[in-house]
């Protein structure tokens, strides 16, 4: 049942070197730089997005994610959910307005994957970059690199996949798209959505919690994912795999790393899903085909490299 969760909202990133990812992001990926804070964190967009920002970059000395965000209709969503989630027992904090420029104050909280996720409703809303809001053109002029429309969900590495399931269907809304399944009827992955896209979430069981395997953006065309892997290889940027298909959600997908390590990957296609589709099951036997569909296998760098 939805609970008022629309899409995700914002990803924060921890880098090692701030410029060099700006680079990376802006400049490789095509995101449009949008703010700088007093923190020194830049602020970053998709140019099909609405809000002012959907990925915020922090300059730290590890890798990996300090949380993602989703956003909901209102602040009275807000509000249920926080004491949804406080009546279940888990410990909610609340981050002012403004800690994020032009961002709402937002609820945060802890999953049972060991990951940090916030909740919000509030963010200034510039429109779409490039085209504005009456008569529309197709697209902006200036548009740089891969020109990635826009933020769409990340993979997190986990623990306590049942629970973390039991989180967000039964507190946040969401429903169960695909999954990975051991002969044992043990769940392994778990792909989920509030929209209908494949998914706007995804976890995968690891034995360490919190860890992050990829945050993922949307292009337009399979034309436009051959572009992004020519890209790749004109700046020298680290590949992981691809260009592929996945037979899990059957997105065209390529995957790459930032330059302190962060997995991205870009995709385009893929199913759609209504809330009366069952879950889609895939066998663990056959993961590799699962996440590369053409190759059928899997290579020891996309499992094994996390930050």
């Amino acid at each position: 049942m939805k609970k008022g969760v629309m899409r995700p909202g914002h990803v924060q990133l921890r880098v090692l070197d701030l410029e060099a990812a700006v680079a990376h992001y802006r400049d490789l990926l095509g995101l449009i730089e949008t703010d700088r804070d007093s923190q020194g964190r830049v602020y970053l967009k998709g140019w099909t997005e609405v809000d002012k920002f959907s990925v915020v970059l922090r300059e730290a000395d590890s890798a990996g994610m300090d949380f993602m965000a989703f956003k909901c209709v209102s602040e009275a969503v807000v509000d249920s959910l926080r004491d949804e989630l406080a009546a279940a027992g888990y410990a909610v904090e609340e981050i002012p307005a403004g800690e994020l420029n032009d961002c709402g104050r937002r609820v945060s909280f802890l999953a049972p994957s060991g990951h940090t996720f916030e909740l919000f409703a509030t963010k200034a809303q510039p429109g779409k970059w490039g085209v504005g809001k009456l008569n529309p053109e197709a697209w902006p002029r200036g548009l740089q690199g891969m020109r990635a429309t826009r933020f769409d969900h990340c993979l997190l590495y986990g623990i306590e996949l049942d629970k973390t399931l039991e989180l967000f269907r039964d507190i946040l809304g969401f429903d169960l798209a695909e999954q990975v399944v051991t002969p044992e009827g043990k769940r392994v992955a778990q792909f989920l959505t509030v929209s209908m896209k494949a998914h706007d979430i995804a976890f995968i069981e690891h034995p360490e919690p919190g860890k992050f395997h990829h945050a993922s953006f949307y292009l337009e065309s399979w034309g436009d994912v051959l572009r992004a892997a020519d890209l790749i290889s004109m700046t020298e940027t680290s590949i992981d795999i691809g260009p592929t298909r996945h037979g899990l959600t059957h997105g065209a997908t390529i995957y790459f790393f930032d330059p302190a390590g962060n997995r991205n990957e870009v995709f385009c296609g893929g199913d759609y899903h209504y809330p009366d589709h069952e879950p889609v099951t895939w066998e663990a036997e056959q993961l590799g085909k699962a996440i590369f569909y053409h190759d059928r296998v899997l290579n020891e760098r996309f499992l094994g490299v996390l930050t």
